[in-house]
């Protein structure tokens, strides 16, 4: 009777141990599909972002020096045309993240600044120089420096930069949208990621 018993408790704990073990398996294996797949979306969204725009402006350029107890002044100018082409990039496949499988979170920990390129085209105009000041390569290095500084200015003040911004949250609210399907947390700068925030949180 005794011999009984035991082989039924035995069997029964044979039978609830493998129930156990196939739950454990099946949750192991989706957990590790999940993240699988999670990280085939980043590697996906891992691309340039690139925004384009053109900007154009007229640029004037003095140099004055003077000689003679300030008695003589000598002055270069010239007026500069640019037209430039500016890219705004976002290089994805600089983005970091961890995975926690246990807590189901991904956490991005870092996000690659914008990659400002200007391409000046510049066409020079009403060109004066003296002979006790001429123009020299220094100077056109200065003019190409002071165009480059011009047109930050002026990409800030545009909605270029904007633009891109929307761009890059656009590929990473892809992100986002496949996390939240499967239940998991997407997280950046120690602070949950969601629809609504998506826009403050990750700029």
């Amino acid at each position: 009777m005794i011999k009984k018993t035991l082989i039924v408790i035995a069997a029964a704990l044979a039978i609830y141990l493998a129930f156990r073990y196939c739950e454990f398996k099946d949750n192991s294996s989706t957990t590790i599909d999940e993240t699988a797949l999670i990280q085939e979306q980043i590697k996906n969204v891992g691309k340039l972002v690139v925004t384009e725009g053109h900007f154009s402006e007229v640029v004037t350029y003095k140099d004055e020096k003077k000689y003679l107890l300030d008695f003589y002044s000598a002055e270069k100018k010239a007026i500069v045309i640019v037209n430039a082409d500016v890219t705004v990039a976002y290089d994805l496949s600089k983005v970091t993240y961890d995975i926690n499988e246990a807590t189901k979170t991904i956490t991005i920990t870092n996000i690659p600044k914008e990659e400002i390129k200007i391409s000046p085209d510049l066409q020079y105009y009403d060109v004066q120089e003296n002979n006790f000041n001429k123009f020299h390569g220094e100077d056109y290095n200065k003019i190409n420096a002071q165009v480059k500084e011009t047109m930050r200015k002026k990409i800030e003040k545009s909605t270029l930069k904007t633009n891109a911004q929307n761009r890059l949250i656009s590929e990473l609210q892809k992100i986002l949208i496949l996390t939240n399907t499967m239940g998991w947390t997407l997280q950046y700068n120690g602070q949950a990621v969601t629809d609504e925030s998506i826009s403050k949180t990750l700029m």
